[in-house]
Formats: structure tokens, sequence, C-alpha cells
């Protein structure tokens, strides 16, 4: 049943570890208490800066008020990482000077607004899963103990005769204490407790949706931050694509060249000398290989940077990957519109790299690229026939490529079970 349960709430928080369910039943008792006591506090600021409003005391209350709440924030993110493993990044907060700036950004802090937000949804969201556990575990067990119970749990019934009964459990008029009905409360408690497992996480997935959505980040902070990193990830790809240049010209073409021109010297030498032909053809023969390889470690050098072969389209450039390969690869591309030279520089590079690890890593025989524009956007698939297990982080080629993605607002899918097959996605905007 646990593989069940856990997919959903797994959606909602890609972090979740998989605890032990005391401590999601904890969390299900303590955020309803909690809630409460975050919107009376939240309330009371909020009525009081009201009221006072119209003295300088009203605005100070309420910033107090909004900053109180995101404090109240910070706890229940503590909370839910402690009990749930649940982590929830922090908002972007505003940063001033002075008691003035301070007061100012507090009453237009966006987070601390959505907090206030969260302060009054909170107790409703956390009904659910409070009613689950009375559901679920209180009436569950004493269903199960009802047996026992009976005996020291009764009302005593008058009937019109006079004559006195004992009433323990009446279900829709009907006395559930003698047998053979009482098996059946006792069966009706044991399926209680089997679900109340799932009844509270079910009854947990409104309260953590919401939760992630207005005590984290917004999507403009999101957005923000996501262009700032990968900016840093362009400006670092930038200067290691400088060095990378610098190193190969610096250890190979200019090595290339120093020799070929020392040969040349050496062959004006054994001219003037007046060498016999073998020797000077022989110097010649080394001059021409230095100059050839040369142009070997040139041509790879630009082919690094921009292959020539993208000037003849992304089709043109992914059949000349495909016949490269040691893999038997099949490419289709479908597309009418030819993409930008920097959308197909970035879908080379990453079908380049995919190839590459499906021919080191996967076991494949046989791999797959497909091409297609959909919605406004250019879909990379690859999909090999491999052992599967490709995940991306720890390290791996497949982070690279993520960095390289993001910095035109792409995504990265990567479907990879374990026995394979694996299947990776790239997406990028169609511009």
């Amino acid at each position: 049943m646990r593989r069940r349960l856990f997919p959903r709430v797994r959606r909602l928080f890609p972090r979740v570890r998989v605890l032990p369910h005391a401590k999601v039943l904890l969390y299900a008792l303590l955020a309803w208490p909690f809630a409460l006591t975050g919107m009376a506090l939240v309330l009371a600021g909020l009525l009081a800066g009201g009221i006072l409003a119209v003295t300088a005391l009203g605005p100070w209350l309420i910033a107090l008020t909004v900053r109180g709440a995101a404090g109240l924030g910070v706890a229940q993110r503590a909370l839910s990482r402690g009990l749930l493993g649940v982590e929830i990044e922090e908002p972007v907060r505003p940063q001033a000077g002075g008691l003035l700036g301070w007061r100012r950004t507090a009453l237009t802090d966006r987070a601390g607004w959505r907090a206030v937000g969260w302060a009054f949804a909170a107790p409703l969201l956390a009904l659910p899963a409070v009613l689950a556990v009375t559901v679920g575990y209180a009436y569950g067990i004493l269903f199960l103990l009802h047996p026992l119970l009976k005996h020291v749990n009764f009302s005593t019934v008058r009937g019109s005769d006079g004559t006195e009964r004992r009433v323990s459990l009446e279900l829709f008029g009907v006395q559930m204490d003698s047998w053979p009905r009482w098996p059946a409360v006792v069966a009706l408690g044991v399926l209680l407790l089997a679900v109340a497992p799932w009844l509270v996480r079910r009854a947990l997935v409104p309260y953590g949706t919401v939760l992630r959505a207005l005590l984290g980040p917004g999507a403009a902070d999101r957005r923000i931050r996501t262009l700032e990193e990968t900016r840093a990830q362009a400006v670092e790809d930038a200067a290691a694509t400088l060095r990378r240049i610098e190193r190969d010209l610096h250890d190979g073409t200019q090595v290339r060249l120093v020799g070929l021109g020392m040969h040349l010297t050496m062959i004006r030498e054994l001219v003037t000398d007046g060498a016999d032909k073998e020797q000077v053809l022989a110097v010649v023969e080394r001059a021409r290989s230095h100059a050839k390889q040369a142009v070997v470690d040139l041509r790879h050098l630009v082919k690094g940077i921009h292959p020539p072969v993208l000037d003849q389209g992304l089709d043109a450039a992914l059949a000349t990957l495909a016949a490269d390969s040691p893999l038997a690869v099949t490419v289709r591309v479908g597309i009418t519109e030819r993409p930008s030279p920097a959308l197909e520089s970035i879908a080379y590079f990453c079908a380049a790299e995919l190839l590459a690890n499906a021919a080191k890593h996967s076991g494949a025989g046989a791999v797959e690229v497909e091409v297609a524009a959909e919605a406004g956007r250019l879909r990379l698939e690859v999909r090999d026939d491999g052992c599967g297990g490709a995940v991306v982080g720890a390290g791996s080629g497949l982070s690279g490529l993520l960095g390289r993605i993001r910095a035109v607002d792409g995504t990265l899918e990567c479907d990879s079970p374990a026995g394979g097959p694996t299947v990776i996605a790239v997406v990028l905007p169609f511009r």
C-alpha cells in the first residue's frame, strides 16, 4: 500500500522522504492548534493596527503583524521539515535600512502578506487532517475495543413496560452490543485503523499544496532566482570556454606552429649550407606534418565552438552525429521552420552529450533521436534501449545539460527506470 500512497505526496513535495507514519500523525495533530494560534495572533494584530490606523502607531502595528506572520511561516516551514522531511524554499525578503525603511518594506513585502493569507487559511486547511485522525484512529480504537468498553461505557434505557436495558452503541436505531452484531463493530474498527494512514495523508494534500504556494517563494521570486542562477551559469560557462580555447591553442596549435617555424628555419639553414636533397626533404616532411596537425587541431577547436555542419541545418548536424556514433542511431527531424542559430547550437550539443552518455554508460544497442516543434517549443528526445538508471545530478553529464538549457528557459525531462528504456527530452522555447 505504501507505494500507492506516497506518489501524490512526492509530486507535491519533490524532496519529501518516506518517514514513519508517527511523524505524519504528529504533524496532523499539531497543525490545527498551531494554525489557530497563528490566526488569532495575526487577526488581533491587524485589528489593533486597523483601529489605530488614524494614529502613528497603527502602521507600526500592521508592519509588526506582517513580520510576525512571516516569522510564523518560518516556524511552519521548520515544522514541515522536521516532521515531514519537506524542504520549502525561503522566499526572497526585501532589505532596507533605518526604522522607516523597515516599516515600508514590511508593509509592501509580498511574501509577508502571503504569510498573513496563510495564517487565515491554515485553520480551515488543517481541519480535514484532524477529522481524519478522529475518524481513523479515535473511532477505530473505540470500535476495536467495543467488546470491553460496552461493560463500562453504557447508558440505561427504561422501556415503556418498566424494564431497563443497557445500551453502549447504537447505529441508525440498531443496537450493536449483542451477538452477532458486535463483531461487525470490531471489524469496522480494524478497517478504520487500516485506512487511517491513507486518510491522514490524503487530508494533508490540500494543506501541503497551499503551504508551498503561500510560504514558499512566489512565481516572480522563483523567476528572478532562476535568472540569477542561469546568468551566473552562463558567465561561468563562457569563462570555462575561454579557458579551454586558450589551453587548446597553447598546448596544441601553438606548439605545432612553433615546431613548424623551427623546421622552416632548419630548411633555410640546410639549403644555405648546401645539404643534400634527402636531408632537406626529411625536414620538409616533418614541417608538413606539423602544419597538417595544426590544421586538424584548429578544426577540432572550431568544431567545439560552432560546428560548421550546423550551417547546413539541424537535421544535417544530427545526421553527422549519428554517423560518428558507435551505436545504431535513428534520426527523425520534424520541423518546418528553422530555429535560431543559438537554439540549433544548444540542441546539437545536447544531442552530442546524450549520445555520448548512451554510448558510455547505458549499454544500449540502438538509439532514437527525434526533433519536433510543438506549441511554440522545440523538443529534442533521445531514447535508448539500455539498462536505465540515469539521474539528473550527482555530478552526471545531465547536470551540465540542465545548466546549458536553463539559460534559454528550457527544461530537461528524464525518464529512466531500472532496466530501461531511458527517455531524455530537452524542451527549448522556439524563438
